[in-house]
């Protein structure tokens, strides 16, 4: 019986994620404007940047 070398471990660890759902950019998405219209379900909201950089979802 012969026995095999367990393969060496990575020389970097993977990166951990604490998220399960996929993340987007804000400035990805918003292209660089201030709003932006979201079409969800039939329904459109309104996604802006505040002049504090907080964002502000409406119906």
């Amino acid at each position: 019986m012969t026995q095999h070398a367990a393969p060496p471990p990575p020389a970097t660890p993977p990166p951990v994620t604490t998220h399960s759902q996929p993340a987007l950019d804000s400035a990805q998405l918003l292209g660089g404007q201030k709003q932006i219209a979201i079409n969800h379900g039939g329904e459109l909201y309104s996604l802006r940047v505040t002049r504090n950089g907080k964002l502000i979802l409406t119906k």
